[in-house]
């Protein structure tokens, strides 16, 4: 068994008691709780917290599917596994100082991914968002939190996928829990309830919106969620059924909301987050705490045993962890646990994660759709090793462009939270520039997770012009995600479009509204209406250093080209710092296509 718990100190107001900072491991168990039955939660829970009054530490969880223990009109799906489950100890131990990546000497394979399969199709999702509308409409409840699991196949260590999920998804309310039969991996950074003393506190995390490239857009992004009368709304709904969850347990007029739209910067998404708090009258219970507040609001919907009923309707099988609670009761009875969101379940070899939004009547199914796939962005940083790259053009030991690639590649890895030694880089150039002898080179640069680096050369030969160029048969739907503003060795994403013929140079790709935005190794520029223009970095692109440098000369100006664009487009060149400027042209196929 292993177990560890790291529970970050969110920020806090000066009159809110909220959750301390736990970071530590947990071993050597001294009993274990396990609940199958609705009947047994209850009696569990009340145990849990007569040994955590005897000074025990307990760590465990309750799936989405244990609601029924508390009220049988929360309905859902037969469990998947244990109702509950909760580990006692005699004493919690530092958190372990383990490496970014496996030692080579480990007996599990240094190579951990998850190669996740196709989401719910489209098709099925829109029709799902049409029952929840009608339902709506007809009055049956104001919002419902509709999910859907992801499913993979696993290969590794689980501890090394949690290492890269907190990296991914750092700070908030991430536990291990490894029973034997599962492990769960959760990086949640919602926190369902924190219940010290008589005092308790709420922290529903409703609203969301994509990160952006820089710290203006951020804040851009940020102030248009708060002013977004859709995400206020949700946000709102859920923070009235909390309010009124609380007051089942809370001493007369002390249920509180301090705190309201606020929001939450993490790596791949901005959160809107509130909180609600309340002084719980004397004699108070565990069982009666989850009673009153499971499952949290912000993951059913309200109200809740409608929201619920139809949640079983929508979806086909058991939450199972996702979306229930993980979290500790200190030796004393304090107690903090999240809403089990970000979640990763391991059975042997196959993994599973839930993703899901909150739908109001003034939801969209395309916002819903890209909001999934913004959610789903900590576990595309995680699921496999990736490294930052840069790939420069070097002639007589010389770098092009050496400042700005090392810009660059600095952004990245303050974006994904990479070390990076300036010094060790400069002396990994130097040593492949100085053996580079006459001629050009490419230089593949990369940075692991551990700031390792990197740096090779290989012969570089003059490209004959023009180049061919084919238009994609299909969207590039990853065209604003973070391995596309950013480069790195992920290229799965990219490597999907390189064209099948070797007479073909590049793809050029479109994003989902018909904007185009680069090729697969480079980008792309157009002379159209008598000026050379290349596609904006709002359409979703790399901030190619080519680019750059023909845009700061003049040459290039930035500009929103569509597909509907393409018939004025006078001549067309392929753009990159490694081979400078190349004309272009149309394959014939793709000519045709246009």
């Amino acid at each position: 068994m292993q177990i560890r718990i790291d529970f970050a100190d969110p920020d806090q107001l000066a009159d809110v008691t909220g959750p301390k900072a736990l970071r530590c491991t947990f071993e050597a168990h001294c009993q274990t709780l396990v609940a199958h039955r609705p009947e047994e939660v209850v009696p569990l829970l009340d145990r849990v917290e007569q040994l955590a009054h005897q000074g025990l530490w307990c760590v465990g969880y309750l799936r989405f599917e244990a609601a029924s223990a508390f009220d049988r009109a929360l309905i859902t799906h037969p469990a998947d596994g244990p109702l509950a489950w909760f580990a006692m100890f005699d004493r919690a131990r530092p958190w372990p100082d383990d490496p970014v990546l496996p030692h080579t000497h480990s007996s599990v394979p240094t190579a951990t991914e998850v190669h996740w399969h196709p989401p719910l199709a489209r098709a099925d999702f829109d029709t799902r968002m049409a029952r929840i509308h009608q339902a709506i409409a007809d009055g049956e409840f104001y919002q419902v939190n509709y999910t859907a699991a992801l499913n993979g196949d696993f290969s590794g260590d689980p501890l090394m996928l949690f290492h890269r999920l907190q990296r991914a998804q750092p700070g908030g309310f991430a536990a291990y829990i490894g029973t034997g039969d599962e492990q769960l991996l959760s990086v949640s950074p919602e926190l369902f309830f924190d219940w010290q003393e008589d005092r308790i506190l709420t922290r529903p995390m409703k609203g969301t919106a994509p990160r952006g490239t820089t710290a203006q857009e951020d804040l851009a992004l940020a102030q248009g969620l708060m002013a977004s009368a859709k995400e206020r709304a949700e946000n709102v709904m859920i923070v009235d059924l909390l309010r009124n969850d609380l007051s089942r347990i809370a001493l007369p007029f002390s249920v509180q909301v301090p705190s309201l739209f606020r929001v939450q910067t993490l790596p791949t998404v901005l959160q809107m987050v509130s909180d609600v708090q309340a002084r719980t009258r004397p004699g108070t219970t565990l069982a009666e705490v989850f009673a009153a507040l499971f499952p949290c609001g912000s993951i059913t919907g309200a109200p809740k045993v409608r929201a619920m009923q139809a949640i079983r309707e929508l979806e086909p099988e058991p939450r199972g962890v996702y979306c229930g609670s993980i979290g500790v009761v200190h030796p004393g009875g304090h107690a903090t646990f999240n809403v089990a969101i970000r979640t990763v379940t391991l059975h042997g070899q196959q993994a599973t994660c839930g993703i899901g939004s909150g739908i109001t009547s003034d939801a969209t199914a395309d916002a819903e759709w890209q909001e999934w796939q913004t959610k789903r962005g900590f576990l595309t940083r995680a699921s496999t090793d990736f490294n930052l790259l840069e790939t420069l053009r070097c002639e007589a030991g010389s770098y092009q462009h050496l400042p700005a690639h090392l810009a660059r590649l600095q952004a990245a890895a303050r974006h994904f939270a990479y070390p990076f030694d300036p010094e060790r880089i400069d002396a990994a150039l130097h040593q492949t520039g100085d053996g580079a002898g006459q001629g050009a080179w490419r230089v593949r640069l990369q940075i692991d997770a551990r700031g390792q680096v990197q740096c090779e050369r290989f012969a570089l030969t003059d490209t004959p012009q023009p180049v061919r160029l084919a238009l994609a048969d299909r969207c590039f739907d990853a065209a604003h995600s973070e391995f596309t503003r950013f480069k790195t060795s992920q290229r799965a994403h990219y490597e999907a479009f390189l064209p099948i013929d070797p007479a073909i140079f590049d793809t050029v790709l479109y994003n989902a509204q018909g904007e185009l935005t680069e090729c697969t190794r480079g980008n792309i520029a157009l002379l159209l209406d008598g000026r050379w223009v290349t596609p904006a970095l709002t359409c979703g692109l790399l901030p190619g250093i080519g680019r750059a440098h023909w845009l700061q000369q003049g040459r290039l100006v930035e500009a929103v080209v569509t597909l509907s664009d393409l018939p004025r487009v006078q001549a067309i060149a392929f753009v990159n710092s490694l081979r400078g400027w190349l004309n272009a042209q149309w394959a014939t196929p793709a000519r045709t296509a246009i």
